[in-house]
């Protein structure tokens, strides 16, 4: 390479990261705000449209990508995603007004299964279905709710404590024991839904880890904690915090909380988070179209990058769930006229990938 095409690269690279960074902060603040007021115009090259359902997609990798099912729905601007592996049904979460919809196998579109301000849910982000087919699904502004995945009825709410100002109810994980875990991304904690309290129906969110004094200082209004995940033995949770590009391991004996050390990468604008129980760790970056893969280490405390996929057409993915053969990520098209950008562009339907080899 000449030098002067090397400096030409390296400027390149400069800009695009640096458009990436603007992109994930513009995003944590317009979530912040609930998207009530308009982001910053954004310059973003358009998203193509996504491929035909069961059609694929172009990648630039030799990960396959290819529309698994579509949301029906002008503004779905959807967030969250869970499998129940009994009935192989897969839910999604709209974040602009809480509706949730289940994808039954081999349909092409979703249906509504709980309808836009069902029980006053405003957002509907974390999805996850536990081990007795209980859907639970949190609302940014309010707490989280569990739901009965064969009658649409609710069975629990929980909700951050009256009089918290700042407050943004994100994503959850499970553990062996039952026990729900969730991340608020304004104040920096963990939440805490013991199998006991499940049972009780109802109460405020246990604050149960803070992890404010170990995460890095970062710009006023933006977001720390988001995707959560745990390992298959309920020993340790593990905790992004998407703007430094930071993993956290929390002790889940102990409580102690440390940062995960990382090589090959890191984990900036990171959304959702799953990990498989060979140790696998796929993530959702947002804002830069990217999907990464890691090798967990057996205790949790390191993790190297073993595979990254940037496409535009995952069209800003917030999370994605593992199923057999491949992985469903959720396209939410922030850019969209959604909660990245209001006032930029206008969608095209609202859909789920599948990625294949990834």
């Amino acid at each position: 390479m000449t030098q002067k095409k090397q400096k030409s690269t390296q400027k390149t690279t400069k800009k695009t990261t640096k458009r990436a960074g603007t992109l994930a902060l513009t995003l944590t603040a317009a979530l912040a705000l609930g998207a009530a007021a308009p982001a910053p115009a954004l310059a973003l090259a358009p998203a193509p449209a996504p491929a035909p359902i069961g059609a694929q997609a172009p990648s630039g990798s030799d990960a396959r990508i290819s529309t698994a099912f579509a949301l029906p729905g002008a503004k779905v601007y959807p967030e969250g995603i869970a499998a129940d592996p009994r009935t192989h049904a897969v839910y999604v979460g709209s974040y602009a007004d809480g509706t949730v919809y289940r994808a039954r196998p081999g349909r092409s579109e979703a249906e509504v299964f709980l309808p836009a301000g069902t029980d006053g849910r405003r957002t509907a982000n974390g999805l996850r279905v536990d081990a007795r087919g209980r859907l639970w699904v949190t609302d940014s502004t309010k707490g989280v709710a569990v739901y009965d995945t064969a009658t649409g009825s609710r069975l629990a709410h929980f909700e951050v404590a009256a009089g918290t100002s700042a407050r943004f109810v994100n994503d959850l994980t499970l553990t062996p024991d039952g026990t729900a875990y969730l991340t608020d991304s304004s104040r920096g904690v963990i939440y805490r839904v013991t199998p006991r309290q499940l049972a009780a129906g109802s109460g405020v969110l246990t604050e149960a880890y803070d992890l404010t004094p170990a995460l890095r200082p970062r710009p006023a209004g933006s977001f720390s904690l988001n995707g959560i995940t745990s390992d298959r033995a309920g020993r340790y949770l593990l905790t992004v915090d998407m703007t430094a590009g930071d993993l956290y391991r929390v002790d889940l004996r102990t409580g102690a909380v440390r940062r995960v050390a990382l090589t090959g990468g890191d984990l900036k604008a990171a959304d959702g988070l799953d990990l498989a129980p060979d140790g696998t760790l796929r993530v959702a970056h947002n804002a830069t179209n990217t999907l990464t893969r890691w090798h967990v280490g057996a205790d949790g405390t390191r993790a190297g990058l073993t595979r990254t996929v940037t496409d535009p057409a995952l069209q800003i993915p917030t999370t994605l769930v593992r199923v057999p053969g491949r992985t469903l990520v959720v396209r939410s098209q922030f850019d969209k006229g959604g909660p990245m950008d209001p006032g930029a562009g206008t969608p095209t339907t609202f859909t789920v990938a599948s990625v294949r080899g990834f």
